[in-house]
């Protein structure tokens, strides 16, 4: 064997033994979540800094990535960061639910989603998502170049296959039948005698028409 052979073999024997080791997690501490999206997929590592040796040591607790739809991927970056936030929020919920936690991105847009004044409906609803999480969450921004933590977890992310622990599972539902039948006139009759005979309705009727102009009808209401 070359001597580069043997070089090569002693560092790849040390990157194994020195590989990152999953922390037991400590419920009295709070989490941190590195977070990163790309158009291949969706990465989020947990971690805490906990005591170990009498030293603090930030250690990760979980990773979990997923390949994107094809619909996702139509997204821009800043939403698409804004996405994996919500994500990674329900996929880790049973860690996060009621402990204090800080998401770390290196896209601003994420920083600001729970104050967004005038987001489109995609952004609206992910900002109301994050908003369960209320002052238990804070949002910090890391600067790219150093932000790795999440970063080969979404450039490589797993299948969305029942294999992959972050699998979203649709919910199927098959029709079994349709049947197609006609109510007839007659339902409509009685419908609209009833209409009459019950008070508030008939009160109403006459508030919605546009030429209504004794509007203290409303008063005579139940």
């Amino acid at each position: 064997m070359t001597e580069e052979r043997v070089k090569a073999y002693e560092e790849l024997k040390n990157s194994l033994t020195n590989a990152p080791f999953l922390l037991m997690t400590d419920w009295k501490l709070p989490f941190k979540i590195s977070i990163d999206a790309c158009v291949e997929g969706l990465g989020a590592a947990l971690y805490q800094t906990q005591i170990i040796n009498d030293k603090q040591v930030e250690g990760p607790i979980g990773f979990i990535s997923s390949q994107i739809k094809p619909t996702e991927a139509r997204h821009g970056e800043s939403q698409m960061e804004c996405l994996c936030v919500v994500w990674a929020l329900e996929k880790l919920n049973y860690y996060l639910d009621g402990t204090v936690f800080d998401v770390i991105t290196d896209c601003n847009a994420v920083k600001s989603l729970s104050n967004m004044k005038t987001p489109n409906r995609h952004m609206l609803r992910w900002k109301f998502a994050i908003q369960e999480y209320g002052g238990n969450m804070t949002i910090v921004h890391k600067s790219g170049n150093i932000h790795t933590n999440a970063h080969g977890l979404r450039r490589w992310a797993l299948a969305n296959t029942p294999d992959n622990p972050a699998w979203v599972q649709h919910e199927e539902h098959h029709i079994e039948g349709i049947c197609v039948t006609d109510i007839g006139t007659e339902f409509f009759t009685q419908a609209k005698e009833s209409y009459k005979i019950d008070k508030n309705c008939h009160i109403l009727s006459q508030l919605l028409m546009k030429d209504c102009k004794d509007q203290s009808l409303s008063s005579k209401l139940d």
